[in-house]
């Protein structure tokens, strides 16, 4: 949609895309210091026009002028300053996408893990030594020890940030570590370089928990199917299955691909896509996706889609695409750690210059203060905790069927006073229902239904549908009938058991002049309820009139008091259909407003009135007919999204299924993931200035400084995680 910003484009892939770009997957990014360092350096690079970096994806977008840069160029400069560029081949899987985040493996890590525990051990012997008084170059042996093992790593990315003009963690603790050595402070700089790798590798585990957001979807599809080739089984990749083939599954395997069932019948758990609670039934002819799990007999299912386009792929692409989006918070947070970085090395510049020239304190007080002010300097805490939060929520969401397109369609969500509702396939049903049976002079629904069968069984109108179902659901056998005749813009006739039925609307019955008093009041009534009159009629007299309506969902009424609970303010029906079928809804679901008679311009005319009274609107709709309104609204919210790309691509939250009670809790979660950055935010923030003040006036050590800093990073990690877990 036009209608918005969301920010940087999105990063996916991994070799190059267009002309002019380059994805690159990188290994190592933990926190802003790091994507910092490799922009700066990624800048630096002849031909580099824009970069994008997505921490929590670990993507690197690179645009570029000319054709001067080839992918080589790029991973070299990011090569430099101590990150990796992941091998592509490495990271292929059986996934849908094809692909999957990259993730720092123990094995990868054991050099790190080496060097610590290295540097921890002589940390550790050096304090002993000290407490038993032994010789005092055995213990300054041992510091030293612990210095270069715990900076081993540290320092050379410290070092290539600071010549590529960026202060980042790496950096600044390298400076932290080397002025302790500096003023006499052996002790505090081991201590400050083993506690930074302690939490370097905390942070690294922490990070690859949030990224398993996006990895568990990917997991939901299985690896392998079975496919019908010259008539025998053959076990292939999922992602080898071409569109048109036949797979088989059995019961308790999960289904490889979206398809059509050819063959079989089957209770099919299809929640990793709509969030349905409960198994759908599934016969020839029915559609099913990757990712279902089949619960109890076998299916073949002849394959639609190639595994790149799966509902499931396709939910995994908007989801990454989401959380390389901006949501304000982010932006807000970003532009705060931009100036608080270098405003706080400034003041610590200050601090351990103008004291002592003043006559205060001696210069190693001051030094050493300014130092322990340098470890907080970087925000990577506060620039962490939105994106790990939102990536949470998208992901928690995306597994309750619930596909929001993006951290500010996620923030919006959490702000929405008003819910527009369209009426038909989304309050209701969309699919037209026989409610009453009204038989004339004593007749009985069993003797109108089968008369109204003979008739409707050659017809393919929705009303007819609806008479159709109801005789099935009771077991009515359509009688013998010849010389059906469709009556366009009446109604249709046939001749059942040698009598010609007439069934249609109002007119047909005024046509054949058989209306009379009993009958037109019942039609007067159906009417003023809402519902479409039908008559049923010989050329002799009317023998019924049946009411027929759109059903409104079962779980309608409980969503619009649940939405009310949350503190929706107003819930509005906008609708297309008369006024008297609109005021039968409405009164039944107990909406506060409806609108009748509308076209699709009237609809985006109030949605937009309503913003501008100040209003927070979401608009519910079927993501088609609707795309207007779900365009102009703060929120569009498609409903049953699963089989229509249409909806997939229009609107900013997708309820998968055609449940509405999936509305309130898409609501629940945004609140929720909100209040989860907002405390990060705070919190990162807080412990910030508190041990500036501590810094500046001495109480701090060095070693508490870094505890406290790595300390807020891993605690805002861990409570960005808790908005996977999805609560109504």
């Amino acid at each position: 949609m036009a209608r918005r910003d969301e920010g940087p484009e999105s990063i996916s892939g991994v070799t190059a895309t267009k002309a002019g770009t380059h994805d690159l997957r990188v290994g190592g990014m933990t926190c802003a210091g790091c994507a910092a360092t490799i922009e700066s350096a990624l800048r630096q690079v002849e031909g580099v026009s824009d970069v994008r970096i997505d921490v929590m994806g670990g993507r690197v977008r690179v645009g570029y002028t000319g054709q001067k840069n080839g992918r080589g160029d790029l991973s070299a400069a990011i090569e430099r300053v101590g990150f990796r560029v992941e091998d592509e081949d490495a990271m292929r899987t059986s996934s849908p996408q094809g692909e999957r985040v990259p993730a720092q493996s123990f094995w990868a890590r054991r050099g790190r893990i080496l060097m610590t525990v290295i540097s921890g051990v002589a940390l550790g012997l050096a304090l002993l030594v000290g407490v038993l008084e032994a010789p005092s170059q055995i213990a300054l042996a041992l510091l030293a020890v612990s210095t270069i093992t715990g900076g081993w790593y540290i320092v050379p990315r410290g070092l290539q940030a600071a010549r590529n003009r960026a202060l980042d963690m790496s950096f600044l603790m390298s400076v932290a570590a080397a002025g302790a050595w500096i003023i006499g402070e052996q002790t505090e700089a081991a201590a400050t370089l083993f506690l930074f790798a302690i939490a370097e590798l905390l942070e690294a585990y922490s990070m690859d928990r949030a990224r398993n957001a996006i990895r568990s979807l990917m997991d939901l599809s299985p690896a392998e199917a079975t496919v019908l080739r010259g008539g025998q089984e053959i076990r292939v990749p999922a992602t080898q299955v071409e569109v048109g083939e036949s797979v088989v599954v059995r019961p308790g395997e999960k289904i490889p691909v979206d398809g059509e069932v050819t063959n079989g019948s089957s209770s099919v758990n299809q929640a990793s896509i709509t969030g349905e609670s409960m198994p759908v039934d599934k016969e020839s002819g029915a559609t099913v996706f990757a990712s279902s799990l089949n619960v109890q007999g076998a299916l073949t299912i002849r394959s639609t889609k190639p595994a790149s386009d799966t509902t499931l792929a396709r939910i995994i692409h908007a989801v990454e695409e989401a959380q390389a989006s901006r949501a304000p918070s982010q932006n807000f947070v970003d532009r705060f750690a931009r100036i608080y970085t270098p405003v706080v090395v400034g003041v610590a510049i200050l601090v351990a210059i103008l004291p002592p020239l003043a006559g205060y304190g001696e210069w190693e007080t001051w030094i050493y203060r300014a130092l322990a002010m340098l470890v907080v300097a970087c925000p990577c805490a506060l620039v962490i905790s939105t994106p790990v939060s939102i990536v949470s929520g998208l992901a928690g969401a995306a597994r309750a069927g619930i596909l929001i397109k993006g951290g500010a369609h996620l923030e919006n969500a959490a702000a929405i006073t008003t819910v527009c509702f369209d009426k038909t396939g989304t309050l209701t049903a969309g699919r037209p229902a026989l409610t009453d049976v009204i038989g004339l002079d004593g007749r009985t629904e069993v003797e109108i239904l089968r008369l109204a069968l003979g008739v409707e069984r050659y017809s393919e109108h929705p009303l007819a549908l609806a008479v159709l179902e109801r005789g099935r659901a009771l077991g009515i056998s359509p009688p013998e009938s010849s010389d059906f005749e469709s009556l366009p813009g009446r109604g249709a006739r046939a001749s059942v058991e040698g009598t010609t039925i007439y069934i249609g609307n109002h007119r047909l019955g005024q046509e054949l002049g058989v209306t009379n008093k009993d009958a037109t009041a019942e039609l007067e009534r159906v009417q003023q309820a809402g519902r479409t009159a039908v008559v049923v009629a010989t050329s002799r007299e009317i023998l019924a009139v049946l009411a027929i309506a759109d059903q409104v969902r079962p779980e309608a009424w409980k969503a619009l008091e649940s939405l009310r609970s949350a503190g929706i303010r107003r819930t509005i029906m906008l609708t297309g259909d008369n006024e008297g079928t609109a005021q039968a809804v409405a009164r039944q679901l107990g909406v506060d407003e409806y609108r009748a008679e509308l076209l699709p311009d009237d609809k985006v005319r109030i949605v937009r009135e309503l913003e501008e009274s100040g209003e927070r609107v979401a608009f519910v709709g079927d993501g088609v007919n609707d795309a207007p309104a779900l365009a102009a609204s703060t929120v569009g919210v498609a409903m049953g999204a699963a089989g229509t790309d249409v909806a997939l691509e229009t609107a900013d939250i997708a309820l998968m299924g055609d449940d509405l009670a999936k509305l309130p809790l898409a609501i629940h979660l945004s609140r929720q993931t909100l209040r989860i950055i907002r405390q990060n935010v705070w919190f990162s923030i807080g412990i910030k200035a508190i041990f500036v003040v501590l810094a500046v006036g001495g109480w701090a050590t060095l070693w508490m400084a870094v505890a406290a800093d790595m300390g807020a990073s891993l605690i805002v990690v861990a409570n960005g995680l808790r908005a996977r877990r999805v609560r109504g």
